[in-house]
């Protein structure tokens, strides 16, 4: 799969390969040791919609209202919560982190459960009714 990435985009993904690449250099482990953290640190799978440029991010709301990334641990994960043809492509978390950070969205949500149908535009709502009074 072909991923084009704006200049922004390829300037975050070379700052966390940077990153990744001088912590290794430190004399620290470039292997976290704690599981939950190695769990983090493998690709995940990740929403994304076509576009002009190739895919992009697709964006989501908390259930409480605040933009947020989603990432899946899972294909099957993914294509229970957002059905079998969502296109979607690898990455690590700190990668997601990094592409999802241009867009002003600081939350990821990993492996959310909680969806909503979609709205339907296309449905007519029924008409409104005066009450008498």
């Amino acid at each position: 799969m072909h991923l084009s990435r704006t200049p922004a985009e390829a300037a975050a993904v070379a700052a966390v390969v940077a990153a990744d690449s001088t912590q290794a250099g430190d004399g620290e482990p470039s292997e976290p040791a704690h599981p939950a953290e190695r769990a983090a640190a493998r690709p995940l799978y990740v929403p994304v919609r076509p576009c002009a440029c190739g895919f992009a991010l697709r964006v989501f709301r908390s259930p409480l209202g605040a933009r947020t990334a989603v990432a899946f641990t899972t294909e099957r994960r993914l294509f229970d919560v957002l059905g079998p043809g969502q296109p979607a492509i690898r990455l690590a978390l700190p990668a997601v982190r990094a592409l999802a950070a241009p867009l002003g969205v600081d939350l990821v949500s990993v492996d959310p459960q909680l969806t909503a149908p979609a709205v339907r535009p296309d449905r007519a709502d029924p008409p409104l009714t005066a009450l008498a009074g």
